[in-house]
């Protein structure tokens, strides 16, 4: 199917719901999944038919060049998440609570997640953690307010881990993520991405619940696959983990085309007499 077919068929597609994740996964047909963080690039990838569009607390890393997703604030998410819902006419936008929004208590939880969707026009959020978050997210979508689990390597606790590397390898932590799954979706999740495990654990706990897994590092036995956009389009060279797949890459496409503009600058071959009013 060429990208311009694709286009007209995602343009003509109805709205995607979290109903539709659901009968996406019970037709056996994977979930794509990627990054938002601005008006323009959540235009193009919704034009080019991505599913759902995650405004990532990865913001904090890819826009503001921190080192770790903590630093951004609830504020800041809801600015992320306007911009990228006002290009958006068909996939799902799930907007991750940062960290700090919902730990406390489930009302502090319950507050964040209104907030979002309130000032944004998103279609859900999206908290990581198990057994601690249960209290959140079943006081969240009790509320009405569609909930995505988040597993494994869960980036707000890194310094908890220490470390990015992979999680749940030792039976002890496999047995936990086992039991938190069953718990996010006893607790109303209508999905749950799992980051960093084992292919064989992440295909375990995918058939062991009803409801999408959405899998980044966790093998082919999700319901679907998510990847920050930088990284797929090759924006992030100084960032190279073995789940990543680049499709393009465009820092060397911007560098040239840059260093194209500089040169003509100088060389006053721009503007043209064409360019000129």
């Amino acid at each position: 199917m060429s990208t311009q077919t694709v286009s007209v068929a995602a343009a003509a597609a109805k709205r995607v719901t979290t109903q539709t994740l659901q009968e996406m996964r019970a037709e056996g047909v994977p979930i794509a999944m990627l990054t938002a963080y601005d008006y323009t690039s959540a235009r193009i990838l919704d034009e080019a038919g991505v599913d759902v569009l995650l405004v990532g607390d990865s913001a904090s890393n890819v826009m503001a060049g921190h080192e770790t997703t903590l630093p951004i604030t609830l504020d800041q998410m809801v600015y992320h998440a306007q911009c990228v819902v006002r290009g958006v006419g068909r996939a799902l936008v799930v907007v991750d609570l940062p960290f700090g929004t919902y730990q406390g208590s489930s009302r502090e939880a319950l507050r964040s997640a209104i907030r979002v969707m309130k000032e944004t026009g998103a279609h859900a959020i999206k908290i990581e953690g198990g057994q601690a978050s249960i209290e959140s997210i079943r006081r969240i979508t009790e509320a009405g307010i569609p909930v995505m689990g988040h597993l494994g390597l869960t980036p707000q606790s890194i310094y908890k881990f220490g470390t990015y590397k992979v999680r749940a390898r030792e039976e002890e932590e496999a047995d936990e993520l086992r039991q938190d799954i069953v718990l996010l979706e006893q607790a109303g999740c209508f999905g749950v991405v799992l980051e960093k495990i084992p292919a064989s654990l992440a295909r375990e706990a995918t058939d062991s619940v009803s409801i999408p897994t959405i899998g980044i590092g966790a093998g082919q036995g999700c319901s679907g696959q998510v990847l920050v956009t930088h990284d797929l389009l090759g924006l992030t060279k100084d960032f190279n983990p073995r789940f990543v797949r680049r499709y393009a890459d465009l820092a060397e496409t911007i560098t040239t085309a840059v260093q194209g503009y500089i040169a003509d600058v100088r060389e006053r071959d721009f503007p043209s007499e064409g360019e000129s009013y």
